[in-house]
């Protein structure tokens, strides 16, 4: 129960600051020239992104209705995901409330401005200008995998305590099993 309002709480935050954040861009980037940070790896750059990334099916609206209804439905997915699967495994939860405030973040703007608002260019090492929302979807995407693979009792590879101690359990159930076959 803790855990799922503190991963609900992330999700607000972070949903707040992606939306504050897009605010801010259009009152402060909007109309003005691209500011560099770090030269050659990052700046700022407002754009209104009517496609998905790259600005791909900008220019038919039939796939971003499809699109827009895809994210909808992996929202609702995300959250099954939260409840169900992954419901005893707090750093895939984490992950997963990081997705959604991805997620949700770009769909109010697909809903309520018919493009999304991106300003963090990063076109000069290949990934063009988004947003922290995408950022969110990404890095929380990447965590997920990791967690999947590598964190817990119930990881693909656990590492660490949590590899010996699945070993350990697999060890076991072999043995279990073994006995029960009459081996």
């Amino acid at each position: 129960m803790i855990a799922s309002i503190v991963c609900g709480i992330v999700m607000l935050a972070l949903l707040a600051l992606d939306l504050v954040l897009k605010m801010l861009a259009v009152c402060f980037l909007k109309g003005h020239a691209a500011i560099p940070i770090i030269p050659h790896f990052i700046g700022l750059n407002y754009t209104e992104n009517t496609g998905i990334a790259w600005g791909m099916f900008g220019n038919t609206p039939a796939v971003m209705v499809v699109i827009t209804i895809l994210t909808v439905v992996m929202i609702v997915a995300i959250a099954v995901l939260f409840f169900t699967v992954f419901k005893k495994n707090t750093p895939a939860r984490v992950c997963l409330a990081v997705i959604e405030a991805g997620a949700i973040g770009n769909l109010v703007d697909r809903l309520c401005l018919q493009y999304v608002r991106d300003f963090v260019d990063v076109s000069s090492i290949g990934f063009g200008i988004c947003n922290f929302a995408d950022f969110y979807i990404t890095f929380g995407a990447v965590a997920l995998l990791i967690v999947i693979l590598f964190v817990g009792k119930e990881a693909v590879v656990p590492l660490g305590k949590n590899r010996k101690r699945a070993e350990e359990e697999t060890q076991e159930t072999e043995a279990h099993g073994d006995e029960q076959n009459g081996d």
